[in-house]
């Protein structure tokens, strides 16, 4: 019993200790800017983009969507810089769920972002190295790569993916929402069961490339089939824990050990449904009532306002939940292996994190847990940098022992 006592006694202290260390908030906010102010921090995934294609007044304007003035979405040359971003994945996002013209939307994309890019020069530049980013920085401007969203648009040719990189595209998510002849989605029918030969192809030629494979998007064969073909790491560029929230995006455990031994990144996303058991089951429920209706038709919002009469509205995600699946990330692939990317721009957004300006926030968050600057450091920006990095020294090694992969799949197109 005395011995009991004294444990508690001891147990008491220790937790006395730990309040007594805690990190008041402001002091952890102070903290957060000072670091951010010293250590690049990336985004791995930004759609804004397409909110300028589909802008209702200016679509595809990159002159009449002025960055340089605040905006009613969540991007804009002020808030980004409140935010210490100091390198910016920009989506060349296009939908999966179109019929035709995937290519030619993509090159509209490339073409839009990179107007939107030097419309800025003062505070954007192109990037395609991981050395530009060092370059950026001292320069004062935020580096900004492309990133494409979805293999659909490759058309099945590995000369498309070539010419995008050569475009600029330094990343492609393997699919987007829809399963493709080589690959399946997250959030459709498999039929490959994951990637198949031709899949695994575009895989190896993205590593000769020197474009990092994202898995974001992807169901979890081939998650796991991509990292084992991959000889270089690979990044999921906006997805969090399954183990958190068991929504198809998010990445499971056992392929977040696979990360880890890849050398690759999970960069966690703060999207609520992929965060937030509540709000996850709140719009699961609003996608089983909405199933048949157009989204953007009338009748959709008659449905979406009975439905929310009924549930109530949405509830909140918050900042301490994207903590959480950082730490827990964190925990089980490791911290050399997690990152950041918050798919804004133009989405439901997590309480305390409602654009651009807010990740010192959760720094200071993960500060107040006890998170050390150089643990931080890795998270802001260090990991995915690395990894960049490696993925080109893979393709310098592999461009001198190969030649461009002319695998190809059966053409769909008619006999002439």
């Amino acid at each position: 019993m005395r011995h009991a006592c004294a444990l508690l006694l001891a147990l008491g202290f220790t937790a006395a200790a730990h309040a007594a260390e805690a990190v008041p908030a402001d002091a952890a906010l102070k903290h957060a800017k000072a670091l951010l102010d010293k250590v690049p921090l990336v985004d791995g995934h930004n759609d804004l983009p397409w909110t300028i294609r589909e802008d209702e007044a200016h679509p595809m304007d990159v002159d009449a969507y002025d960055l340089r003035k605040p905006n009613v979405q969540q991007t804009d040359l002020p808030r980004l810089k409140e935010g210490r971003v100091a390198v910016q994945f920009w989506s060349v996002y296009v939908p999966g769920e179109l019929k035709q013209g995937w290519a030619r939307t993509q090159l509209e994309q490339i073409d839009l972002t990179k107007r939107m890019i030097a419309r800025y020069p003062e505070r954007l530049v192109l990037a395609t190295r991981s050395s530009d980013i060092a370059k950026a920085r001292k320069a004062g401007k935020v580096a900004s790569f492309l990133g494409m969203e979805g293999g659909h648009v490759l058309e099945n040719s590995l000369g498309a993916l070539r010419a995008y990189y050569d475009l600029g595209a330094r990343y492609m998510t393997l699919t987007h929402n829809v399963t493709l002849d080589w690959a399946d989605a997250a959030l459709d029918q498999p039929r490959n069961g994951g990637l198949t030969a031709f899949g695994k192809e575009v895989v190896r030629e993205m590593n000769r490339l020197g474009m990092l494979v994202d898995l974001s998007h992807t169901s979890p064969d081939v998650m796991r089939q991509a990292i084992d073909t991959s000889e270089a790491p690979v990044i999921f560029s906006h997805s969090s824990a399954r183990a958190l929230v068991d929504h198809p995006r998010n990445v499971p455990d056992d392929v977040l050990a696979r990360v880890a031994a890849n050398g690759g990144v999970v960069m966690v996303t703060f999207v609520p449904a992929f965060v937030s058991n509540d709000y996850k089951r709140w719009k699961d429920g609003l996608a089983a009532r909405t199933k048949t209706v157009d989204r953007g038709s009338a009748a959709y919002k008659v449905v979406e306002a009975a439905y929310i009469k009924e549930a109530g509205a949405a509830p909140k995600a918050t900042l301490k939940q994207v903590a959480d699946h950082i730490d827990h990330v964190a925990k089980v692939a490791g911290v050399d292996h997690v990152g950041l990317a918050a798919d804004f721009d133009g989405g439901a957004t997590t309480e305390g994190l409602q654009d651009v300006s807010t990740y010192p926030a959760l720094f200071a968050e993960l500060i107040q847990r006890g998170w050390k600057d150089a643990d931080l450091a890795k998270l802001a920006g260090g990991n995915l940098i690395r990894a960049f990095a490696k993925a080109e020294q893979v393709a310098a090694r592999l461009q001198k022992e190969r030649a461009p992969s002319l695998a190809a799949l059966p053409s769909k197109l008619p006999p002439k």
